[in-house]
């Protein structure tokens, strides 16, 4: 029997229902999966709730799109202009709820789901103004020493959408370069959908096992899609679209704007290969940097 196929960039992301929450943009500013991002807005999936740490464009464009009920997140704009104005727009106008973590709290809440446990201790929000503003950190006594602790909940999201260099069929991933809070996001969630920029036969996966970050029992679904995570870099394929920011905050400060940026960038292209004959940018690594060798016989 032939091996099923594997699905396509629509096909996997349509299992994602309206109403779902999804851990996405978790290694910072590296691998974002854009790409399920902008297709999520092509299907009209709408009522999500966005988790993650430094989102970056990703969550505002979701935002823009009216894909967005909800954001679990410590930050989210634009790295090279600083507001997002679909996400600041949204909170003024209070149509998205907003549950304000920092970087270390979401990665709490993540890694507590991961564990099974319903929440993990901190002393790091202690003094902050979290509590004048949120009810959802909880303080408590540390029943071992009777210093104040912050007991931050589990976050269990119902997909994690993941971009790597890349990954087999079955689903074991090779990534590399920084990969921020992948790992729990991975754990915590009840499907995990990988983008990558190709997908490789278990052998080369099976050459460097150190490498796999995650294995086959953990993920939903394998899809190629080559510059996924376009504009932001991925370590070893291509660099960050700089001027793609800038042009992104210049052209969307305005609901109107944005929805004329998204009918060229979103709704304009079927797939992931019309849309990159839109990038005019030279993306390629000018220095390559190759791992010293590693030897694994017996």
């Amino acid at each position: 029997m032939a091996p099923n196929p594997l699905p396509t960039l629509e096909e996997a992301v349509s299992e994602i229902e309206s109403g779902s929450s999804v851990a996405a943009g978790l290694a910072l500013e590296h691998a974002i999966p854009f790409a399920v991002g902008h297709e999520l807005l092509r299907q009209g999936t709408d009522d999500l709730t966005m988790i993650g740490p430094i989102s970056d464009l990703l969550f505002d464009q979701l935002i823009g799109g009216g894909a967005v009920s909800g954001i679990r997140a410590a930050w989210v704009g634009n790295v090279s202009a600083g507001t997002g104005y679909r996400f600041r727009e949204a909170v003024e106008n209070d149509r998205i709820r907003v549950e304000n973590h920092s970087n270390f709290s979401i990665a709490l809440a993540l890694k507590a789901g991961a564990m099974g446990v319903p929440y993990l201790p901190t002393r790091s929000l202690l003094g902050s103004d979290i509590f004048e503003e949120s009810d959802l950190f909880a303080r408590a006594e540390d029943p071992f020493t009777g210093d104040e602790v912050v007991q931050v909940p589990a976050v269990n999201p119902d997909w994690t959408v993941v971009h790597a260099q890349r990954a087999s069929p079955e689903g074991d991933v090779h990534m590399w370069g920084n990969t921020g809070i992948t790992d729990p996001a991975v754990g915590a969630a009840e499907n995990v959908l990988v983008t990558t920029e190709e997908v490789v036969d278990s052998e080369t996966i099976k050459s460097d096992p150190s490498r796999t970050a995650i294995t086959r029992e953990q993920v939903t679904a394998v899809v190629e899609c080559p510059f996924g995570a376009h504009p932001s870099p991925l370590t070893g394929h291509y660099n960050r679209d700089n001027e793609y920011y800038l042009d992104y905050h210049s052209q969307t400060d305005t609901q109107e704007a944005f929805d004329e940026w998204a009918d060229e960038w979103v709704y304009g292209v079927e797939n992931r290969d019309e849309y990159m004959e839109l990038v005019d940018a030279d993306l390629s690594i000018t220095e390559p940097t190759v791992a010293a060798e590693v030897e694994y016989g017996q």
